[in-house]
């Protein structure tokens, strides 16, 4: 029993009489400077994307990195992991992964030396504000160390099992500058408090994290994988969103936005980051219907009642859902089936203030009309594809047309918006797309890069560079859309 909680303590505790690398016993200092076995590191193994737990005992405490092996190990002490890793292996180098602090182990010195920042870089990328401010403004390719070149921002994210759906949400949020930049510098959310013993934060720091990776410009690869991210969704999301099993992207979005927002301190009445970004608001019409069952002159009665008089409300939105028509299963001569299609000004006319539309709950019907009275900054639309029967899933296969640039929303807005909103033009950023069966299917994006004015295609690990004409030919799913500033106005009047 006292051994092996000896042992424990070894790899806990982080020998701190040699944490000033022997400063003033001039031997041990010579050797910081001096360290003979840099040339073992190899940085084609290091890996940094990966929980940070200790490869033998599984904890988090005091975990360094085996920079010949990409390991990781708890401790430094003279029984913890990483010690006997280094004996038994003869691998010397270690980082420690919290600290950023380089150790020659068995000798257990500190190493000092400039050669090894890039790897500090790759574990804990950062941003300065002239570095963000430049970001959109060029496309310029760089070299991974693997030699594979690639434009920061774009970069594939691993598939671990079916996440996919995650994969496909978390890239459209990176390519919302605004958003990004918030992440992309931790000193904007790391003052926030937070409840003690709340977990929703750690969603906020892994989104962060997982943003300077996606955007580093000094990756050791071009891909980056996204586990200690969906790792903080499934505990988050108390297992709702899994890695193993597929799942619906507008449910993970919309779970994701409200959980950032909470988590950012956001309330109803409190913005966050959030909602400044893509929050809107809307003008709710509702009456109450009669029960279809009853004899005519007692709908009338009730027609006249206060109870079933339209009522006015205003809403907020984070996102707008469209109906798509049903889809009607028309052949060709051949039998072959057609694939309807439908504009896109069609189905945003559920928010022209006159298309009613009835809703029911299960024990009383409405009618509702909407307008809009507010555009965000940044606009999502949800395309309504699945409906869920008794026993399954339904998919409508609806392409809808759309314009990639100039879509005026100003037809949709209350006389008082139309008269204060200035710009109310939007081009399209980003279009998630669904392909395949309602239930398994697989998730791909569309992103627009602003640097360089052209459209790739990612699904997981694989990025192509795509026509703007093939993005409109797709199921897509969730779209984001850009309110162009007064000064792009100009550049789209001759299109």
């Amino acid at each position: 029993e006292m051994i092996s909680l000896k042992r424990e303590r070894d790899n806990e505790e982080d020998d701190d009489d040699h944490e000033d690398g022997g400063r003033g016993r001039a031997g041990e200092d010579r050797r910081s400077r001096h360290c003979p076995y840099l040339d073992t590191i190899n940085r084609s193994v290091l890996d940094f994307d990966f929980e940070k737990l200790c490869s033998i005992s599984l904890s988090h405490i005091n975990v360094y990195a085996c920079l010949v092996c990409g390991k990781y190990f708890q401790g430094r002490g003279q029984k913890s992991h990483a010690y006997t890793h280094s004996v038994q292996f003869s691998h010397h180098v270690f980082l420690n992964l919290h600290t950023l602090k380089f150790y020659c182990l068995p000798d257990n010195y500190e190493i000092i030396d400039s050669s090894l920042e890039d790897i500090t870089y790759v574990l804990k990328p950062t941003f300065t504000k002239k570095h963000i401010a430049a970001l959109d403004k060029h496309g310029k390719l760089y070299r991974a160390y693997d030699g594979t070149t690639y434009l920061p921002g774009i970069v594939g994210l691993n598939n671990i099992k079916a996440n996919d759906y995650a994969n496909a949400v978390l890239q459209a949020f990176s390519n919302v500058p605004p958003l990004r930049n918030y992440f992309l510098e931790e000193e904007n959310y790391k003052g926030i408090r937070r409840p003690p013993g709340d977990i929703m934060f750690l969603l906020v720091q892994r989104f962060g994290e997982l943003m300077r990776k996606l955007w580093n410009p000094r990756n050791f690869k071009a891909h980056v994988s996204p586990h200690e991210m969906l790792q903080a969704v499934v505990l988050c999301s108390k297992k709702t969103f899994q890695i193993t099993k597929q799942g619906d992207a507008v449910d993970f979005m919309t779970w994701f936005l409200n959980a950032l927002h909470g988590a950012l301190g956001g309330t109803k009445k409190k913005s966050s980051i959030i909602t400044k970004v893509f929050q809107g608001s809307m003008r709710i019409f509702s009456k109450k219907l009669p029960h279809p069952d009853l004899p005519p002159e007692e709908k009338e009665a009730l027609l006249l009642t206060e109870e079933y008089q339209e009522q006015m409300s205003e809403s907020t939105f984070l996102f707008l859902t469209l109906d798509l028509p049903t889809a009607p299963l028309y052949k060709d001569e051949k039998e072959q089936l057609i694939i309807p299609q439908v504009p896109l000004f069609n189905i945003l006319g559920k928010f022209n203030g006159n298309t009613e539309k009835e809703y029911k709950t299960y024990k009383e019907n409405f009618l509702k009309r909407f307008q809009l009275t507010k555009l965000p900054p940044y606009l999502i639309f949800c395309i309504k594809r699945f409906t869920k029967n008794n026993f399954f899933v339904e998919k409508n296969p609806t392409i809808v047309n759309f314009p990639i640039t100039n879509v005026d929303l100003s037809e949709y807005l209350t006389e008082e918006a139309q008269a204060t909103e200035k710009n109310t033009s939007y081009d399209l950023v980003a279009n998630i797309v669904h392909d395949g069966k309602p239930t398994e299917g697989s998730y791909r994006i569309h992103v627009l890069h602003h640097g360089t004015g052209k459209w790739y295609e990612m699904q997981d690990l694989q990025v192509i560079d795509i026509l703007p004409q093939m993005i409109t030919l797709s199921e897509a799913y969730i779209q984001i859309w850009k309110r162009q500033e007064s000064s792009d106005t100009n550049n789209h009047r001759g299109v």
